[in-house]
């Protein structure tokens, strides 16, 4: 399996496919406009599928496997729900959505997104109501990111314990929401997560060695979001690590304002503007659209962005890196369990990839980095896999003393 993801996240790597829960970088969370929005209903979901209609059946592509296409019978064994924003966001929804058809495609496998009614305001009835849609039109399996998912994944396998459901960026659910009374953890849920802080680590440590010196952090979800909050506790890690190695002392700031909804707004981007008007050198920008504004403050100023989730390098020339989670990976390994009969490997427990199983890293191919290399990103990641190189995924732990760098929490 190791292998597998080394060979996906490669693939990955060199098409610049992935992007933090609930991200887009192109417009309110995850909507670059390019496709119809489905939303919610059996209808009005843009139809997609592989097998026989799909003449990329053997496609390693995804932007060559059709969106839309339509099946046989008009029944669709895979569905996706898309988290916040739309289905073609350069980031989190994609990125799961290229995982679901290049699997498709190699497997023959019939499929359709669905997008929940109202878009960014989407209830959990919204999201519900999507789920309810793909079930009656034949899904057997639902692959659904990001955090947000919870509610209305839990009502629908309650309610259909025959369908197994794929929760990316997401965690084991219970009958219940309820302390008190959570009911049987749900067999039918496998909640597939990512150490973040590895990757995080990554692109704060290869920025310093790089000769950044004043750090920024950019987060969606307003602090709720545990992976947006994994990612930057890593990054802090990382470049207080590697400006220990030098013998220098670095600053981070960081904040949550304006990055609740992970959409760009005028006021996220006048706060960057200030950043790097003072000084500020480079902002992780990890949360969907709130990248956009980044980068437009970021060319404004002469300074530098590292993008989140997926190789955004194509999507500004601000960006040096990103830390990048294997999104498709995920998927494949979920969907390989669900059709290879061995659901029970994963089904109410909670799987989280990391370094070990070569699903999170950074796009050596595409970056911009010239002091920092490969050979050292590799030893580095050697040791985050063996353990030598130990990072700390409880961010509660986040506004400790540092011994190389000094953290302002705005």
């Amino acid at each position: 399996m190791k292998k597998l993801f080394a060979m996906l996240l490669a693939m990955a790597m060199m098409l610049s496919l992935f992007a933090c829960s609930n991200n887009n970088p192109t417009s309110s969370q995850g909507a670059t406009g390019s496709e119809a929005p489905s939303q919610g209903t059996e209808e009005s979901a843009a139809p997609s599928q592989s097998g026989e209609e799909n003449p990329g059946a053997a496609e390693t592509d995804p932007d060559k496997i059709d969106d839309n296409p339509t099946s046989a019978d008009g029944t669709y064994e895979i569905a996706m729900i898309t988290d916040v924003g739309d289905l073609k966001d350069k980031s989190f929804n994609e990125g799961t959505w290229n995982g679901v058809k290049l699997y498709a495609a190699a497997n023959s496998k019939t499929y359709k997104y669905y997008r929940p009614a109202n878009g960014n305001d989407a209830t959990d009835e919204d999201r519900y109501a999507a789920y309810v849609a793909a079930i009656k039109s034949g899904a057997k399996v639902i692959v659904a990111p990001g955090f947000l998912q919870a509610g209305a994944m839990r009502k629908a396998a309650v309610e259909y314990p025959e369908v197994n459901f794929v929760f990316i960026d997401g965690f084991p659910l219970t009958e219940r929401d309820s302390e008190d009374d959570p009911g049987e953890v749900l067999a039918n849920v496998a909640g597939i997560a990512f150490q973040e802080e590895q990757c995080g680590y990554l692109a704060g440590y290869a920025i310093v060695k790089e000769g950044f010196t004043k750090l920024g952090f950019s987060g969606g979800g307003g602090g709720t979001n545990p992976a947006c909050c994994r990612y930057g506790y890593g990054y802090v890690q990382g470049a207080n690590a590697a400006a220990a190695e030098m013998g220098v002392n670095v600053e981070v700031r960081y904040t949550w304002q304006y990055g609740s909804n992970y959409s760009a707004s005028p006021e996220l981007q006048a706060m960057m503007q200030g950043w790097y008007t003072n000084g500020t050198e480079i902002v992780f920008a990890a949360g969907g659209s709130i990248f956009n504004s980044i980068t437009a403050a970021a060319a404004a100023n002469d300074g530098y962005v590292v993008g989140v989730d997926v190789d955004q390098s194509g999507q500004s020339d601000t960006v040096v890196t990103s830390a990048m989670k294997g999104l498709e990976q995920s998927v494949n390994f979920g969907l390989d369990k669900h059709f290879g009969d061995k659901w029970a490997d994963i089904g109410g427990t909670a799987t989280s990839l990391g370094a070990k199983d070569d699903a999170v890293g950074l796009p050596t191919a595409t970056w911009s980095m010239e002091e920092f290399s490969v050979a050292d990103y590799e030893k580095l990641l050697a040791g985050i896999k063996d353990g030598s190189v130990s990072v700390d995924a409880d961010y509660d732990n986040l506004e400790q003393s540092y011994s190389n760098l000094t953290l302002t929490v705005e």
